[in-house]
């Protein structure tokens, strides 16, 4: 059996494996669920989960998760709208928006619903950090302008980004539960 994780993204995919390795294969499916508008990624993640679930026939476990930027001085902005606002207004234009605040704390933030036949469980992870100007070529999304420890997410390798991420400690919490329940 494996764990269908339904993503298009190949580097959420590549995270899951090596957090599951040696306790579950995770294949990448593409199922196009519907994700609600909340503002509550716990629940957009869970709907969608619930919904991928049956949609793929119900035999195997999945996968979903939503996250988000979060600004502290925006009120929480864009929060889990964060990839609506990165594909209308821009990565440059958040850190536009965000650079005139004298706070510009802020925190990624990732939710993974797993559904089986059980039901549906969520877990959360979350990395505090500082946006600043856009540096680095690597990653994607909001890397460029979220910086942890002097480092942007776009300057870290992957192992690097993957040890700190807020999406990496979702999955260990998910791998620790998984583990525990398949024992």
């Amino acid at each position: 059996m494996a764990i269908q994780f339904v993503t298009s993204n190949e580097g959420k995919v590549r995270e899951a494996r090596a957090s599951l390795e040696g306790i579950e294969p995770v294949e990448q499916v593409t199922y196009d669920y519907t994700e609600i508008q909340s503002d509550s990624l716990e629940e957009i993640a869970a709907v969608g989960a619930r919904e991928a679930f049956e949609g793929l026939g119900g035999d195997e476990p999945v996968l979903v998760d939503d996250a988000g930027l979060f600004v502290d001085a925006l009120g929480g902005f864009p929060g889990p709208y964060s990839a609506y606002v990165e594909d209308t207004v821009g990565v440059e234009r958040l850190w536009r928006l965000a650079s005139g605040e004298e706070n510009r704390r802020a925190h990624f933030r990732t939710v993974l619903a797993y559904a089986d036949e059980e039901g549906t469980e969520t877990f959360e992870g979350s990395v505090a950090g500082t946006l600043v100007a856009p540096r680095g070529e690597g990653g994607f999304g909001y890397d460029p302008i979220f910086e942890y420890n002097g480092t942007t997410m776009a300057e870290m390798s992957t192992e690097e980004k993957n040890a700190i991420s807020h999406r990496g400690r979702a999955l260990a919490k998910f791998a620790e539960w998984y583990a525990e329940q398949n024992d």
